[in-house]
């Protein structure tokens, strides 16, 4: 695409950030041109958020009926999925699994809590006493 093609839709980002995006210059050369957006990203985009949000609003509630842990949770929020914690914590995606399950939840121990409490920045204290009106 030539440079003054690039385009330049405000999207979610553009108050944000701008992408930076390569174009042809007038003389034939790869240059980079920033953009404020492209329609379709900030679409695509507003539609992922709007996706992790209803994940994150069902997980509340899994938590509330007692079916999930905390750690549902701030995985959620955090944009992560099992492997990507486990991998963060140090610790074993089987058992990062087996810890979503409340009971199993509330009987870690201080080390281990205060792995996830690290990738989340968050307190042990703060990931103990999670509820859902949080």
């Amino acid at each position: 695409m030539k440079k003054e093609e690039v385009p330049q839709d405000n999207g979610s980002l553009s108050k944000v950030a701008q992408e930076v995006c390569y174009a042809v210059d007038e003389n034939g050369n790869y240059t980079t041109v920033q953009s404020s957006g492209w329609e379709v990203k900030s679409t695509a985009l507003d539609e992922s958020i709007k996706l992790i949000e209803e994940r994150v609003e069902q997980t509340k509630k899994e938590i509330a009926a007692g079916k999930l842990s905390p750690l549902a949770y701030f995985m959620e929020v955090h944009r992560m999925d099992i492997s990507i914690l486990a991998s963060y914590a140090g610790i074993h995606r089987w058992f990062v699994k087996r810890h979503f399950n409340p009971k199993r939840f509330r009987k870690l121990s201080e080390k281990t809590l205060k792995k996830y409490a690290d990738v989340f920045e968050i307190s042990v204290e703060e990931l103990k006493n999670f509820t859902v009106n949080n």
